[in-house]
């Protein structure tokens, strides 16, 4: 799919879904990673993550249209347009948009991996793990601010 058809999709599903017409800019981001599109406040634009439409289809994409067209109806007519506001989740549950869209495979794989180190004070024996390697000539012990020790954990 095109910038243009997708430009032409969310004209269709704006008049559509909340009859007012949407007169901005909609493009495809590729670099978007966890999120499934997002709405400039400034320039009123629209982007949606391609990788969305090709895992999951176009239903789950139009609800991430729906989702985006949300905040910038809401922002247009200066409404409640952020996620808290009671505004935005009536309108978005009366539309049909998605709250939340679905995870990406291998979208946040850095959180999940298991530690790799761990610092280990040498004062009172307090122990941190950490995922990336830390300067202990930097840093100290935030109990007793002792000096530190690191060990690389093995992968068992």
């Amino acid at each position: 799919m095109t910038n243009e058809e997708l430009q032409a999709w969310i004209e269709r599903i704006s008049m559509d879904s909340f009859g007012v017409p949407f007169r901005h800019e909609a493009v495809f981001n590729k670099r978007l990673t966890t999120t499934g599109g997002r709405y400039m406040l400034r320039s009123h634009r629209i982007e949606i993550n391609p990788h969305q439409l090709a895992v999951y289809g176009a239903d789950e994409v139009e609800k991430i249209i729906k989702h985006e067209l949300c905040h910038y109806h809401l922002h247009i007519r200066g409404r409640g347009y952020k996620h808290r506001d009671p505004e935005f989740k009536q309108l978005l549950a009366q539309v049909g948009g998605s709250r939340y869209c679905q995870g990406l495979p291998g979208g946040k794989a850095r959180r999940s991996l298991p530690y790799k180190y761990e610092l280990i004070c040498q004062n009172c024996s307090q122990v941190y793990k950490r995922k990336r390697k830390v300067d202990v000539r930097k840093y100290r012990c935030g109990r007793c601010s002792g000096r530190l020790k690191i060990t690389e954990l093995t992968k068992a």
